[in-house]
């Protein structure tokens, strides 16, 4: 048994001081679920006047990332996000919104 030899109790190695244990945490949302986040309401409000679009904010719900599987309502939107995949900015410009990337 190893516990009888000496040296097996004790820190071993070097240690690490910048240590981030959440370094790459990044939640996700699909496109089929977007218009969840800003309700209802703002949907059904949003061809009423097509001048304007709805901003959808996905990093004030903890969301960093906006995949792209599922489909849009053909209507404009501003996502704003940390990360987007190619294939959901791809089909958010396709119904006339806009990605915008915040840090």
């Amino acid at each position: 048994m190893d516990k009888y030899h000496p040296g097996y109790f004790g820190k071993v190695g070097m240690r690490y001081y910048t240590l981030n244990k959440n370094k790459y945490h990044n939640p996700i949302v699909n496109l089929d679920k977007l218009w969840s986040l800003v309700g209802e309401e703002v949907r059904q409000n949003a061809p009423k006047d097509p001048s304007t679009a709805p901003v959808i904010d996905v990093t004030q719900h903890g969301i960093f990332k906006v995949l792209g599987k599922g489909q849009l309502p053909q209507q404009p939107v501003v996502v704003k996000a940390k990360f987007f995949s190619a294939r959901a900015e791809r089909k958010i410009k396709e119904v006339g919104g806009a990605c915008i990337l915040v840090a």
